[in-house]
């Protein structure tokens, strides 16, 4: 029971870290470049899985402040519930990063391309050259 409770603070904990770094960086996080300095607490499901829920509630808060609304609260949740599935099963951190870099390059450059009229190609490298840079 003890170690319940500590997981699901610590998930919590990371929950509000992920929201909070990603709101007050707004400006870089929201918008048709997104730069998410929160997205370096993905690694954690690469060390324990049990700290998954954390990084998708922390990430659909957060999606919850974009202006693209309802989508990047679906969508973009649905990336990191990904990102963090394939970093849970590799066994080699870089290959979980490219997994996550991705994802979301993928998922979150097609909303882009379906909601802002932006190039694709464009934003699906973006992601994957920034994720490579951290």
């Amino acid at each position: 029971m003890k170690t319940k409770m500590r997981f699901m603070i610590i998930n919590a904990m990371i929950a509000c870290v992920y929201a909070a770094f990603t709101f007050i960086c707004s400006p870089l996080s929201y918008g048709a470049i997104q730069l998410r300095f929160a997205e370096i607490l993905m690694l954690l499901a690469f060390y324990n899985r049990r700290y998954i829920p954390g990084l998708v509630v922390g990430c659909f808060f957060a999606n919850a402040f974009s202006p693209m609304g309802v989508y990047d609260m679906i969508f973009g949740t649905l990336a990191t519930l990904l990102t963090c599935l394939a970093m849970m099963s590799v066994s080699h951190l870089l290959v979980g990063a490219f997994f996550g870099a991705l994802f979301n390059g993928a998922i979150v450059g097609s909303e882009l391309y379906f909601l802002l009229d932006l190039p694709f190609w464009i934003n699906a490298d973006m992601f994957l050259l920034v994720k490579r840079l951290f």
